[in-house]
Formats: C-alpha cells, structure tokens, sequence
C-alpha cells in the first residue's frame, strides 16, 4: 500500500562497521521523531541519537539523513539512518521502528517498486540497478550502468514513439475516411513499419551478447581420459578444484567453476573423458558431459600430447566454430619444432601441469570470451524478457503488413506498441489521441 511507510536495512547484512537503514512514505518524518529525532536539512548528514519511542533509552549513535519527496530515490520522503553495524544495534533498530504506528518492513524490492511508480525510472533501468547490486565482472558493471542510464530506455521508448505515431496515423484513415488526409499517409506508415520491424530484427539477432555478458560464458573443457581437462582446468582456476589422477576415469561428474577472466564472467566446466566404457557411473559422466557441451557458448578440446598427432576420435568430432583445440603435455609432443610452438593452424600447444602455453591459451580463450560478448553502440539485450517482448513486437508488425484489412493491421500494431510498452512498464491509451489530434487536427 503506498499509504503506508516502510523500512528495511539497506546495506549487507552481517557484522559490519556501519549499517544504513532506510524509511520510505508519508511517516518517514513522524517515525524520526518518535526515534527523537530533529528534521536535518534536505541531503545533509547530521549526527543523531537514536532513541527507542517508548522507553527513550538510546539505541545508537550515528548519522540521519533526510530526502523530501519528490527529490529522493522513490519519489517519497526517504530517510536513512546510519548506524554502527554490529547485529546487537541493528536489530534493535528495527524492533524499534516495528513499534512505531504506521511503518511496516519493506516487501523484497518495493524501495525500487515505489521509485518505478512515481517514475524516477523504467523497468529496463530497474532491473539494471538488479544487475549492478549482483555483478561480479567489470564487463558486468560496464554494462548494468550504461542500460541504468537508460540506453535501453531511451532506444525502446525512441521505438514505441514511432509505432505509436504510425498506429495514430492508421487509426485516423479508419476512422476519418472523410476528412481532408494527406494523400500518402499509408505509403509513410508502412514505410516506417517496415523499417521499424527491420530495427528490431537487428536487435535481436545480437548472438545473445548482452545475455552472456549478465550470466556469464560456460566453456566446456572435453577430450579423452588422462588428456589433462582437469589440470587445465585447476591451471586457468588457479586452484585445486578437480581431482587430478592418472587414473583413468577420475572425473565422472561435471564439475563447475565460476571466475572472472580479464573482467568477464565465465564458467568452465570439467567433464568425463569421452571413451567407451563398462562402468555404468562413467557412462552417465559421458553423457553428462556431451550434454553440457552441446548447450555450452564454447567448447574447449583437449587432446594428448604424448601421443600427438593422434587425436582420439569421439572428440575430434565435437569440434566446431565454437571450439578451442588444446594439445596438452607439450613437453611430450615429439613433432617438429614449428608445430610445438603453436604453428599448427588453431591448436594451443600448452603443459598445463609446468604452466608453458598457459599464459597464450588464457590470452586466446579471453580474446574468444570478448568476441562473444562485445556489443556495438547499441545497447544490448540483457534478459529473456526482453527478447520475448520484441520478438512478439517483431512479428505483429509483420501480420500487420500482410493483413487484408486496415483494422485487423491496426489490431497488430496495437498489439506490438502493447509487446514493447511491456519492456520499459509504459501503455498509454491516451498517447494515440495525442498524436491524432495534433497531426491531423480532427474536428476542428
């Protein structure tokens, strides 16, 4: 209910030097009072002391600031309060202010719920201020800021702008078929459809770049049993997270790590070696990892080197345009010297184990990372959501070209302004009077 004020801890939870707690609605003031407070001026730190409203006893020494509405993240009068963090302080904070009438704690996400209500941003911008409070990379960072600054914003809302128009420009030759019309009004909407429709179609053929970027890139590392997938993987993790054995059939389950290379999350996944075997276990290792490897954004071979060229088949033939061919235990590799040193078309010749090659393996695998993540100067599509709703969008305005009558292809596009107004939280009905009336002037 927006009548109502809530609170909520605002920082991590956990021991801490300071805590920052934050009321939001129309009891911020009053609840400040009840907790013995002076109103400080607007945006300025204060030193308060925080008293319980029943028993006046002091709950904390710290800092109180104030943010009148409308200038405050929800739209709201918002007040923060900085406390010391030890858990002892905190909750007795709260239990305070869960005495006071008229505050309630805060549901999961309604501090931004209420900024998005009282239009401090869109819903492509909250969801970027998600991204930004979870990213771990700086290529996540990079790109939860730059969509929160409303580069999706302003490109979807640049997009609905235009389909609105044409939408307003239809529904007036429906509806004023008497009226002194320009004469090449339909030939101007069905150009700007079109070209509208191409747009989106751009947009979404992106790779899934900005997805990638947001969940990070899963590579797989396969190959046979005692190629080395397992010490390259403990080599690129820079610890031991698989069991390294020379044993045959070690690793039968997958088995993950999430690190940062070079400020871009990725995945990699140790697999089963792929070989034909008896052991029922093994087998479902085997089948788990030509699973992940199917779904996987790369795919990273690694083939023996003590038995160069040899490659054992069944990898061989997961080999694609997405995979990185690894010759481990260069050391061993008893080839000509040229092809030792990594002249043999694409293969990274490396020794995990003593760490030579290591160095330009990881410099490759980060320049394939990139080419898979890097966007242009639009801003990227970062979650399902969005690709669902221009995909809907990209598809009315193609009905809507091919529809035998004028009303059913204004049905479409209402139905694609509808798909992208579901990506920034913005329908507006009275948005296509707007537009009728001030270009065509109706019933003057």
């Amino acid at each position: 209910m927006q009548n109502d004020t809530i609170f909520a801890l605002a920082s991590a939870a956990g021991r801490a030097g300071i805590a920052v707690l934050r009321l939001s609605g129309p009891g911020a003031a009053t609840a400040l009072a009840a907790l013995g407070c002076v109103l400080p001026g607007p945006r300025k730190a204060v030193r308060a002391h925080f008293k319980h409203p029943v028993t006046k006893n002091l709950l904390d020494d710290g800092l109180l600031l104030w943010f009148p509405a409308p200038a405050s993240f929800t739209g709201e009068d918002v007040a923060e309060l900085h406390v010391h963090g030890g858990r002892a302080v905190v909750e007795s904070v709260l239990a305070a202010l869960s005495g006071i009438a008229g505050l309630r704690p805060a549901e999961p996400g309604e501090f931004t719920r209420r900024a998005f209500e009282h239009g401090k941003f869109d819903l492509t911008q909250a969801e970027a201020l998600a991204d930004l409070i979870d990213a771990e990379t700086q290529s996540q960072q990079r790109q939860a800021l730059r969509q929160m600054g409303g580069a999706l914003k302003e490109l979807y809302d640049d997009w609905r702008h235009r389909l609105v128009q044409s939408l307003a420009h239809l529904e007036a030759v429906i509806d004023f078929p008497d009226e002194d019309l320009p004469q090449d009004v339909a030939d101007k909407i069905w150009g700007e459809v079109e070209d509208l429709r191409k747009s989106i179609a751009a947009h979404l053929d992106d790779g899934g770049r900005g997805e990638r970027v947001r969940a990070g890139i899963v590579a797989v590392i396969i190959g046979p049993p005692n190629a080395g997938k397992s010490t390259l993987l403990n080599a690129l993790a820079r610890r031991e997270a698989a069991i390294v054995s020379p044993i045959p059939g070690t690793t039968r389950d997958v088995i993950e790590v999430h690190m940062d290379l070079g400020g871009y999350a990725v995945t990699l996944i140790d697999t089963a070696g792929l070989r034909e075997s008896g052991d029922e276990i093994e087998n479902e290792g085997i089948k788990r990892a030509r699973d992940n490897a199917a779904c996987a954004d790369l795919k990273i071979a690694v083939f023996d080197g003590a038995i160069y060229p040899v490659r054992e088949t069944a990898t061989m033939e997961m080999i694609d345009k997405d995979t990185l061919v690894v010759i481990n235990k260069s050391d061993l590799v008893q080839v000509a010297s040229d092809k030792v040193s990594g002249k043999d078309g694409n293969v990274s010749f490396i020794s995990a184990k003593s760490g030579q090659g290591m160095e330009a393996f990881a410099a490759r695998l980060l320049q394939c990372v990139r080419s898979k993540t890097e966007t242009g100067a639009t801003a990227p599509l970062t979650r399902i959501r969005h690709r669902r709703a221009l995909e809907d969008c990209r598809d009315a305005l193609a009905r809507a070209r091919e529809a035998a009558l004028a009303e059913l292809a204004a049905e479409d596009l209402r139905f694609a302004a509808r798909a992208l107004g579901r990506l920034t939280g913005r329908v507006d009905v009275e948005e296509l009077l707007d537009v009728v009336f001030r270009d065509f002037c109706i019933g003057k």
